[in-house]
């Protein structure tokens, strides 16, 4: 996430100060939410024998991790007022959206909500971090969002099965392993979308990057149905692909206020 948003950052065209400036601001932002995982799911991973979380094994006392976890969002923030107010507000929300789903979501049916909201907003994050704030374009949040659907399933499908035992009922878990990839799958190919007709149909990188997009996405699917690890893989192929698409666009991103 900070690298994608640093690299949205120089797209946009931020001067080497306000893009390490951004990068900062997500480097916090990030450890603060991975970090409030931990701290609020220490119990569920000791259940579950996660023996590559050093809370779950008692290396780590979780009233550490929770002092880190709401130090880091705290500097996070600091951060992010050195970018101007607007740019301070998108981010709460999107810090917000990364805590919120730790805390509720993540045992809900609206489990993708967060990851929408925060992913959509990157595109916005870049461009409010310019000397004169803008918006971002709408094809490019809403192929933000659609990243972030995709990234939540990616995320969880390795855990299904410890999640499960645990009693974590995303909207994921409801689906299974292959209604999850479909929805992975779907919404990689609807990014490609949104993406190929903001930056243009007449541009040939769009509609290779949409074709080998398309391409990744729906061999994601068909791995997935086989039952096949290398469909997972694929999910990750097609969302580094619409990362670039989104790197690429640049300032047609930049949207005047």
């Amino acid at each position: 996430m900070t690298l994608i948003t640093v690299l949205l950052g120089v797209a946009v065209g931020l001067d080497p100060l306000r893009v390490a400036l951004l990068g900062l601001t997500m480097a916090f932002t990030q450890l603060s939410v991975g970090l409030s995982n931990d701290w609020l799911d220490a119990a569920r991973d000791r259940d579950a024998g996660r023996r590559d979380k050093p809370v779950a094994r008692g290396e780590i006392a979780v009233s550490a991790v929770r002092t880190a976890a709401l130090t880091s969002a705290g500097l996070g923030v600091l951060a992010s007022l050195t970018l101007g107010i607007p740019f301070a507000i998108v981010h709460l929300v999107a810090l917000g959206g990364g805590w919120a789903y730790n805390a509720w979501f993540k045992h809900r049916p609206l489990s993708p909500v967060p990851y929408l909201v925060s992913f959509g907003l990157l595109p916005m994050l870049a461009t409010l971090a310019l000397p004169v704030p803008a918006l971002a374009a709408w094809w490019a949040v809403l192929a933000g969002s659609l990243l972030g659907i995709a990234a939540h399933v990616a995320n969880v499908l390795p855990d299904l099965a410890d999640d499960a035992a645990t009693g974590v009922r995303g909207l994921p878990h409801r689906l299974g392993r292959v209604g999850s990839t479909l929805l992975g799958g779907l919404s990689l190919s609807g990014a490609a979308i949104a993406l190929t007709l903001g930056i243009g149909l007449d541009s040939p990188v769009a509609l290779f990057g949409f074709g080998l997009s398309l391409a990744a996405s729906v061999a994601a699917v068909v791995f997935t149905l086989r039952e096949n690890r290398w469909g997972f893989r694929f999910v990750i192929v097609a969302a580094l692909i619409d990362v670039v698409l989104l790197v690429l666009a640049g300032n047609q991103m930049v949207v005047a206020l």
